[in-house]
């Protein structure tokens, strides 16, 4: 006789689990050996049972093992009724519809066991209950659902990034508006009767200022001063000096600048947080990305075909970003140190080129901008409105020119860095934002130049009033005209490319069908250039809302443009991107991108409020040695206990005290982090663990079943 292989079930733990299938128990009960059933109900798969409710018999099992489990099956109810004290609506749980009934019913009567209860559990399941119902209602109300659902379908998670990015920032500049004409207009035209313009004959040491257009202006005229943001547009509510000297207007007009730079400091922070969880879940190495869109990916509530084959396509989208990556990652695995060394030369190499063209790039700005206030004085460019217009125009256009031009290089020369797909749309990100911010930042500072004399307050121009007043004798308004000019042409230029590139080459792929078409015909929604466009107006509207108020209005008009034009674009003229990168990683970089320009863009605010001179001929600060001295001034007026307690503020007394609680508050938070963090690795240790178990479970089953079956009888 054959030795029968030995069985040690110490090692495999105790044999009493879930009864497997007949035939499973059939093959291992020859020769008295270990069943199959017992190795397999080992298995962590074996625990997911209690998971699908009450009343449901293992896999396999007839009716008559279920005397056999019932003992089990009642442990395993008991146990998920315990995990269930807080009740969850029936059709929420991964069960059965039977089970569903049958938890519903007994839910039911327990209520009316229970009959009223006590009245604060009624009134926090009430308040749950209300709270559930209100994210839903909200939920409902949000725009273009639909539609965001079905670009990530069609086209990618990383183009429906966009088109969410869009609506949110929409949704701040509606915000920002209702703050603004709350607070600025409102109280402009309450307060008492508009002044007019100062005239021509205005005695002031610090000269005149009239902006109102002298005799008949022609039709053409008009629109240039549309354009241009001067003429009838330059004494109107749009910009800074259209607003009278008044104290409470002077102080509401500056307390909407923090209450509305706060309100979207909180609302990004919120957005960037919600983005990271998704991030720190998909970058995770512990839950595998692949499993984890296998196995939870699905919506099993979808109906109809349509939004069946919207999701499938966003799944596919996402596993095809997922071996992108994992292709790239197993290069740089292999790589030697020649090829690290290769690698990194050509990194150094690339990134010097970057720099080169990010500093000639600043310095075309500079110039332009220093030679349009010489070409704004002379006699043959003011005769010729239009010529005047292109001169006024010209650091917008090298502006958008750069813009334009530097981003496709940088998306060139960033595959050949050798980085995986989503490091790749990362570096994009950071050099085009970097480009169009600090380009933005040079405009400001050449402006800044212009004011303050360079920084020289002993200068002629600046001794007497702290600016250079006969160039720029309200130059709040003029730095307002700058955004606007910038926000202007940015609208114009984004529709002139869809007009006059985009739907000529889907004319031309229409007309040419053979290879000539489709190279040139194909084109793609390049997402980081479309996100880096919207946080670059965004930021010009961040940086111009001070001295032009009304520029979040125009910016949320331009928005709701943009949104259905991009949309129509996507949809008539592009095709999927061959190439896609992580929704993980828009949702939460995008964020920060914007977080960052919205520090960047504080700077020039923050300083033109504290340190600048406000202008003596216009605005609601003339008068002030500085923006921020209105807020002093005004707090003098108070009674003397709300004084008290506003100085109070601002003292040792209270910062000492506030630094020390908040150094606790943090020690403690980061403390209570690094516990968590802890946790979270010794839990990601442990999933590793049970899965190099399931693996080596499985083997010994299926070495089990073959030895058994080799040694049947025949």
């Amino acid at each position: 006789m054959e030795e029968r292989p030995t069985w040690e079930p110490e090692a495999w733990g105790s044999p009493g689990g879930w009864l497997a299938p007949r035939e499973a128990r059939a093959g291992g009960g020859v020769g008295g050996g270990p069943s199959l059933s017992s190795v397999l109900n080992e298995l962590p798969s074996a625990a997911t049972l209690r998971y699908r409710g009450p009343g449901v018999l293992p896999w396999g099992a007839s009716e008559e093992e279920e005397e056999d489990g019932e003992r089990r099956l009642q442990t395993m109810a008991e146990a998920a009724q315990q995990e269930l004290e807080e009740p969850v609506p029936s059709r929420e749980l991964p069960w059965p519809m039977q089970a569903r009934r049958t938890h519903r019913k007994s839910h039911t009567r327990d209520q009316v066991a229970q009959g009223s209860g006590s009245r604060a559990s009624n009134c926090a399941l009430k308040f749950r209950r209300m709270k559930e119902k209100t994210k839903e209602g909200l939920h409902t109300l949000q725009p273009w659902a639909w539609t965001l659902k079905r670009i990530g379908g069609q086209f990618g998670a990383g183009t429906e990034s966009y088109f969410s990015l869009l609506r949110f920032l929409l949704l701040l500049n509606v915000l920002a508006s209702v703050i603004k004409a709350c607070m600025t207009l409102l109280p402009t035209w309450l307060e008492g009767t508009l002044p007019g313009p100062p005239g021509s004959d205005t005695s002031s040491p610090c000269g005149f200022y009239n902006p109102s257009p002298q005799g008949l202006v022609t039709f053409p005229n008009h629109l240039l001063n549309l354009l241009s943001g001067e003429g009838f547009l330059e004494w109107s509510p749009l910009f800074y000096g259209f607003y009278p000297p008044r104290a409470h207007l002077a102080v509401t007009y500056l307390c909407s600048v923090f209450v509305i730079g706060l309100l979207y400091l909180l609302l990004i922070l919120h957005r960037s947080v919600s983005g990271l969880k998704q991030t720190l879940l998909a970058e995770s190495g512990a839950l595998t990305s692949y499993s984890h869109r296998v196995f939870t990916a699905w919506d099993f509530g979808l109906c109809g075909d349509v939004h069946v084959r919207l999701r499938q396509r966003n799944i596919l989208y996402e596993l095809q970003v997922e071996l992108e990556e994992a292709v790239v990652r197993r290069q740089a695995a292999v790589r030697t140190l020649g090829q690290q060394a290769r690698v990194w030369s050509v990194r150094i190499l690339l990134n010097l080129l970057v720099i080169a063209l990010l500093g000639a790039a600043f310095y075309g700005i500079y110039w332009a901008t220093g030679v349009t206030v010489e070409l704004q004085e002379t006699p043959s460019v003011q005769q010729m409105p239009l010529l005047k217009l292109l001169v006024d125009y010209l650091p917008s256009i090298f502006i958008s020119g750069v813009n334009f031009l530097l981003p496709p290089v940088f998306k060139l020369i960033a595959p050949l860095e050798g980085y995986t797909r989503s490091h790749q749309i990362a570096f994009i990100l950071l050099r085009t934002v970097f480009l169009r911010l600090a380009s933005l930042l040079v405009l400001l500072f050449s402006l800044w130049n212009q004011i303050t004399c360079g920084g020289k307050a002993e200068a002629e121009e600046c001794k007497t009033c702290g600016y250079n007043y006969k160039e720029l004798p309200c130059w709040e308004t003029r730095l307002g005209q700058e955004m606007y000019k910038l926000l202007l042409f940015d609208l114009l230029t984004g529709v002139a490319v869809m007009l006059l590139i985009q739907f000529p080459r889907k004319l031309l792929c229409g007309l040419c069908p053979g290879v000539l078409g489709r190279v040139v015909g194909t084109q793609e929604f390049q997402v980081p250039d479309e996100v880096l466009g919207l946080i670059y107006a965004q930021t010009v509207v961040w940086v111009g809302s001070f001295f032009c108020p009304l520029l979040p209005l125009l910016n949320t008009a331009k928005f709701l443009l943009l949104f259905y034009f991009k949309k129509f674009t996507l949809f008539s003229t592009c095709s999927p991107a061959s190439r896609t990168f992580r929704a993980s990683t828009a949702n939460f970089f995008f964020p920060l991108v914007l977080l960052l320009a919205l520090t960047i863009s504080a700077v020039p605010v923050l300083y033109s409020i504290f340190l600048i001179p406000p202008s003596k001929l216009c605005g609601p600060f003339q008068g002030q040695s500085s923006i921020w001295a209105q807020i002093p001034e005004s707090i003098s007026n108070l009674p003397q206990t709300v004084q008290n307690f506003l100085f109070f503020l601002g003292t040792q007394a209270f910062a000492v005290p506030l630094l020390l609680i908040s150094s606790i508050l943090m020690a403690y938070t980061l403390a209570l982090a690094n516990s968590y963090g802890r946790l979270v690795s010794e839990l990601k240790r442990q999933i590793e663990t049970e899965a190099q178990n399931k693996v080596f479970l499985a083997q010994r089953a299926v070495a089990l079943s073959s030895a058994t079956g080799a040694l049947r009888p025949p």
